[in-house]
Formats: C-alpha cells, structure tokens, sequence
C-alpha cells in the first residue's frame, strides 16, 4: 500500500522523491545564510546544525500533519474490508520513512564539506532515530484516533504546526538561547530532534534528552494502546 501511494504521487514527475532531496539543499543553504547571521554564527559552523533540524523537522511534521486524518483517508477500506486497524499508522511511518531517506542526502553531503567529525557518537545516531520514529508512531496513532473522533483535531494540528516550528529547536540549538533554552526543553519535539541531531553532529546524546524520549515511548505507548484497544470497535462509524 505504501508503495502505491508513492508511485501515485510521482507519476509522471522527472525527478519524483528526488524533488524532496532538491528542495531541503536549496532551503537548508539558503536559510543558513540569514539563521548563521541572527545566530552569530559562521555559515560552515551554522550549515550542518540547520540542516540536520531542518531534515528532521520535515519529518516529524510530516508525520503529525497526516496524523488527523490517519484513518478518515481510509474511511472506505475500513467500512468495507477486515483488516488490522494498525496497518494504516505503520503505512503513514513508511511512507515518511521512505521520504526521510531523500532528505538523508543533504545532510551526508554537507557533512565532509564543513568537516564534521565522525566518531563513536556517529553511531548512535540510527538507534536515536529509531527511538524518534517509535515515538512517533504512538503520537500519530493517537492523534489519529482522536481526529476520527473530533474532526476538529485536523485544524487544530494545521493552525499549530507554524507555530511549533518556530518554538522548537529547527533552525538553532536550544543552548544558542541563553534565557530561553529552559523553556525550549518544555517542547516535546525539542526531545525529539536532539536525540538524533546531537550524534549526527559527532556529540553525545544529554542523557536527559535521552531519558525524556523513553519516558515519552513508555508512557504515550502505553495510553496509546490502551485507548486503542478501547476505542478501535467505533472507528468505523466515526469515520
């Protein structure tokens, strides 16, 4: 399913998935040009750390725009086939996964050009972004069973994601805000962008960034399987 949905959206496009690739060079280059000067930092120093948010930025908003409508998209196929209701937030995470693959590009290559160290905390960097698409999975499977229920869930998420944004750490490290960065960890998606930017940049993972995240994994897994587990006989009239 996931791979007819892509093959859909790229029909007859020259470039196809590789328009993401494009798109995130320009806009990661670009950007670091006025965010480096705001910041005071560097372009080189300030590229790698903008792209990397930049990169997973699109991801997790990717993942939490689509979420609200997780299950009202397959209002038919829910209605009509017997099929496992946890099919359609594991499609939504592949998709996204497979996006994230063309985004990767950018930052690999920015990387030698500012020689960015690789070295032990390299490494942690795959099992971070694991732990970030996990969380993921549970918040768009919850958001997507409230958006079922309370169709309202849709705009809410539309008219806060601007916002979120700019609240969180995507063109900037949180520790660039010298008075604010206490407040930029109060963020959820703050968590989930260092856990994988830090390694991806040669440093260590702070722990409690680490921590934060498998609480979230933990908790929001657990309330999230729960609900559903509650709540999955009455997706198909609310859909």
């Amino acid at each position: 399913m996931t791979l007819s949905d892509l093959r859909a959206r790229y029909r007859r496009s020259v470039l196809g998935p590789f328009w993401l690739t494009l798109g995130t060079s320009i806009g990661a280059v670009a950007l670091s040009f006025i965010w480096s000067e705001l910041m005071h930092k560097t372009v080189l120093e300030f590229l790698p750390t903008l792209a990397a948010g930049l990169i997973l930025w699109q991801f997790i908003a990717g993942i939490l725009g689509e979420a609200p409508t997780l299950f009202i998209r397959q209002a038919m196929l829910i209605r009509n086939l017997n099929m496992p209701l946890s099919i359609y937030p594991l499609q939504l995470m592949l998709r996204h996964l497979f996006n994230l693959m063309h985004y990767l590009p950018v930052f690999l290559l920015i990387a030698p050009f500012v020689s960015l160290p690789v070295n032990v905390n390299t490494l942690m960097a795959l099992p971070a972004l694991l732990l970030v698409t996990l969380n993921l999975l549970w918040f768009s499977w919850l958001i997507g069973l409230l958006g079922a229920r309370f169709r309202d869930i849709e705009y809410l998420i539309t008219m806060s994601m601007p916002l979120l944004m700019v609240l969180s750490p995507v063109f900037y490290r949180p520790d660039f805000l010298k008075e604010s960065e206490a407040y930029i960890w109060f963020n959820p998606v703050a968590h989930l962008i260092e856990v994988v930017r830090s390694p991806l940049l040669g440093e260590p993972i702070p722990s409690f960034v680490l921590i934060t995240n498998l609480i979230m994994l933990l908790a929001g897994g657990t309330t999230t399987m729960l609900l559903f587990h509650r709540l999955r006989r009455h997706i198909a009239f609310w859909v």
